[in-house]
């Protein structure tokens, strides 16, 4: 066997038997969310963009599905249609079969951004949801008491969001989408603002979190290296506008850990994910730019 064969990645397609049965089996369960023959268009007749056309697909229970792709592609947008936040222009969405008309208690969300209440402590920011659904008493304490053990910050209960790191405030938020006891959970980019020490931990923390409550994940990024480690399959869309490419299924087997990072099946669905979104074939525009030349003789770097 030539030597160099050895560290080539294998390809995306050659899944290992553990990884077809896994997918196999996820698709036998209820569909948790459907999008069919999504569109979105801002603007009037005169002046309009088209922000997504044609999106379908289906998550499935306890799924864990990253979407990704290009700058542009709708992603943000796609997610805020799934919450009830955005109205479509075309299609539906359905959570349990039941059309999203906007805003509810099935769909939980957390943003890039601390969306935490500032004049709150961390037990009222993720008892709020629940006491607007009329839970008070020792159900609505017990039950915060249960969600700050979860995401490890019962010792931070009585603390504000200005005293917490960007890593804790995303926990608390996390915790405050799930005391309402979503069916879905969409995340938005949340770890987007994290260094990356802190990052890495979150989406530790995230997965633990998934594997003990009944909640299924739609998450948005832009980072390969995430979406490979996150989730079951990833959301290709294409960009202008943005369009289902593909619904790739990741062949790196459960319980995930950071040693996958370097595995074969990691690294080549990597690189799959990656020429979906830029097509080795495809010149970048701005590769075509012409530049000034504003370095003297002798400056020059390669």
């Amino acid at each position: 066997m030539d030597s160099s064969s050895l560290i080539q990645p294998i390809s995306h397609f050659q899944q290992e038997q553990t990884t077809v049965e896994r997918i196999a089996e996820l698709k036998k369960r209820p569909v948790a969310m459907e999008v069919k023959g999504l569109g979105k268009t801002f603007g009037d007749s005169k002046k309009s963009v088209r922000a997504l056309d044609n999106v379908s697909f289906s998550v499935y229970r306890r799924e864990f599905a990253c979407i990704i792709g290009p700058s542009g592609c709708g992603k943000s947008t796609l997610i805020r249609i799934l919450a009830g936040l955005e109205t479509p222009t075309d299609g539906e969405v359905l959570v349990d079969g039941n059309p999203v008309k906007g805003p509810g208690r099935d769909r939980g969300m957390v943003f890039q951004s601390y969306t935490l209440f500032p004049w709150q402590t961390v037990r009222e920011n993720i008892q709020f949801g629940p006491r607007m659904a009329g839970i008070s008493g020792t159900t609505l304490t017990s039950d915060a008491d249960q969600w700050m053990e979860m995401v490890g910050l019962e010792k931070f209960a009585n603390h504000y969001p200005h005293q917490l790191s960007g890593g804790m405030k995303q926990r608390v938020a996390i915790a405050r989408a799930l005391a309402n006891r979503p069916r879905i959970l969409l995340m938005d980019e949340p770890f987007g603002a994290l260094d990356a020490q802190t990052r890495a931990k979150m989406q530790r923390h995230l997965i633990d979190i998934w594997k003990h409550v009944n909640i299924t994940i739609c998450f948005i990024t832009h980072d390969l290296d995430e979406a490979c480690y996150l989730s079951d399959r990833i959301l290709v869309l294409d960009a202008h506008p943005g369009r289902i490419n593909e619904f790739t299924e990741v062949p790196v087997e459960r319980p995930r850990s950071p040693d996958q990072f370097l595995s074969p099946p990691f690294l080549s669905t990597k690189k799959h994910v990656s020429d979906l979104i830029h097509p080795p074939t495809v010149v970048d525009d701005e590769t075509k730019l012409v530049l000034p030349k504003m370095t003297k003789v002798g400056d020059e770097v390669e």
